[in-house]
């Protein structure tokens, strides 16, 4: 009878679902199935839940995970009870029911990312958020010691996002093979793209939950143009197949964004109509409506379109945030503006100066900037794999750079800022510097390499101020002495990197 009764037992388990009771606000309630894996069952199966809370209703794709295991990951947003109820062409998947209950969110949980009052981003709790993002192509495709130090470096807050590809890069200082491949088959070529490899997503998976508990954001770069296992030459159906399938698997993670691509006219097998295709499928297809940029070479996409939540663009000349703004009316992000290193290519050859420098003139003209790091070294380093030089921008590790410190200052300044910073556009008088401003209760003016021995700033009439005097490089601030008002006067330091802080105290 015992034997019996275990039989059954294993015989259910098949069928089984399992599920938790509850979940926090902005994390993953996630419904595990077991089904037939007979056939295809990335393409032959269809699964998805219908989930209920009062009025909110959101209706989920689920993926296959491998092993006969199906998912269904949901992310809700609102608190109380919730239930559900699966829908399957598979009749194991078919009719499953449940209920859960959502509480709210803790206080290191903001929730996802979102464009808030036209020009500016903020979590879904209302909390400003300022990108200060970095990017490390190919970091989740080198193996767990290797994006250990990653992380460890990530700890030190320098910044709060990483662009980061889904498919492995093939690139200088980038030559290895990837641990895994995101399709059955062999490489280099040898594809069945209508068979996903469950384990690699699932090590993307970690990746992305890893950044979020440091507080940063994973910027998915879904398609790009450096490839030699034929994924950038996926035809109409296989990409779309691709997209449906990440977006079941990572949408319900609060900390994505997706990037279309990296240098989306590199890449010469798609078509701008596939690029606007590819937009409005994730439109379509995302329950909750994560941002959407696509990122540049040479040309520069139309940012005009509606349903690209900011602008993403590789350009150097960040200072011209303020003149991007009024012309899209959307988020202006410098996420290349190229790096920090010493490599032989002019996009990766910037001094930390000049790379903090473009931090500065990007953030007081409005806009928001990314870092990357290309240092070679005389000594490659051993990684088990091979021997060779680790570069931040392409496999992450550890920063060899001086720009990150200076970064971190100055992203604890704008965060300590009263409210969003907008550019003053003054018309009344020429001012040879740039300026951001909240209300008339703060200023943050930046001087670039020109440092006069004096500067007379224009404050509003009939309020006094505080000055302080900063210094972007060596990290430090001085408050000028007295108190300030209408047109005034400032004595300066005439040392480059200088910054004015002025805020207003009655």
């Amino acid at each position: 009878m015992r034997r019996l009764i275990l039989l059954l037992a294993v015989s259910l388990s098949f069928l089984s679902i399992s599920a938790q009771n509850k979940v926090e606000k902005w994390r993953i309630y996630e419904i595990v199935l077991n089904g037939d894996s007979k056939g295809n069952p990335f393409t032959d199966v269809q699964l998805s839940a219908k989930f209920t809370n009062g009025e909110n209703i959101k209706i989920v794709s689920g993926f296959y995970d491998g092993n006969g295991i199906y998912k269904i990951r949901f992310m809700p947003q609102a608190t109380g009870a919730w239930t559900y109820i699966t829908s399957s062409n598979l009749k194991s998947l078919n009719n499953k029911k449940g209920k859960f209950e959502c509480f709210s969110n803790t206080a290191s949980n903001h929730g996802q990312v979102v464009v808030k009052d036209t020009f500016n981003f903020a979590y879904s709790d209302n909390k400003p958020y300022y990108p200060f993002g970095t990017t490390c192509y190919g970091w989740v495709h080198q193996g767990d010691s290797l994006a250990q130090l990653t992380l460890k470096t990530l700890a030190n807050g320098y910044f709060n996002k990483m662009r980061m590809c889904i498919f492995p890069k093939d690139y200088d200082w980038n030559k290895n093979e990837p641990l895994l491949y995101p399709f059955e088959g062999k490489p280099l070529t040898d594809w069945d793209y209508t068979k996903f490899n469950p384990v690699y997503f699932q090590n993307i998976e970690k990746r992305i939950a890893q950044l979020d508990s440091l507080g940063i954001e994973a910027d998915l770069i879904v398609f790009h143009p450096y490839d030699r296992w034929g994924f950038q030459k996926m035809d109409r159906k296989t990409d779309d197949l691709y997209i449906n399938y990440i977006i079941a698997r990572f949408a319900a993670y609060k900390n994505v964004w997706w990037s279309l691509a990296n240098e989306y006219d590199y890449m010469k097998f798609k078509k701008i109509d596939d690029w606007d295709h590819f937009i409005q499928l994730f439109t379509e297809k995302d329950p909750y409506n994560h941002l959407r940029s696509i990122h540049n070479g040479p040309n520069l996409y139309d940012h005009t379109n509606p349903l690209i939540t900011h602008v993403s663009i590789q350009n150097e000349d960040t200072y011209k945030a303020k003149e991007l703004r009024p012309k899209y009316k959307k988020p202006i992000v410098y996420d290349e503006c190229r790096y920090e290193g010493n490599v032989n290519w002019p996009w990766g050859n910037l001094t930390g100066q000049e790379m903090v420098d473009k931090f500065w003139r990007g953030v007081v003209n409005g806009g928001f900037v990314g870092h990357g790091e290309t240092y070679v070294t005389e000594n490659p380093v051993k990684w088990g794999y091979e021997s060779q030089d680790i570069l931040w921008w392409s496999k992450g590790g550890v920063l060899k750079g001086q720009s990150q410190e200076r970064i971190k200052f100055l992203r604890n300044i704008i965060e300590s800022a009263p409210g969003y910073l907008t550019p003053v556009i003054n018309t009344e008088f020429w001012v040879p510097y740039s300026c951001v401003a909240f209300k008339d209760e703060y200023f943050l003016h930046y001087f670039n390499a020109d440092q006069p021995r004096s500067q007379i700033v224009y404050l509003p009439e009939n309020s006094k101020y505080k000055i302080e005097i900063i210094n972007a490089w060596d990290m430090a601030i001085t408050p000028a002495k007295g108190e300030f008002g209408g047109k005034s006067l400032i004595q300066l330091p005439q040392k480059p990197f200088t910054a004015l802080r002025i805020t207003k105290i009655m």
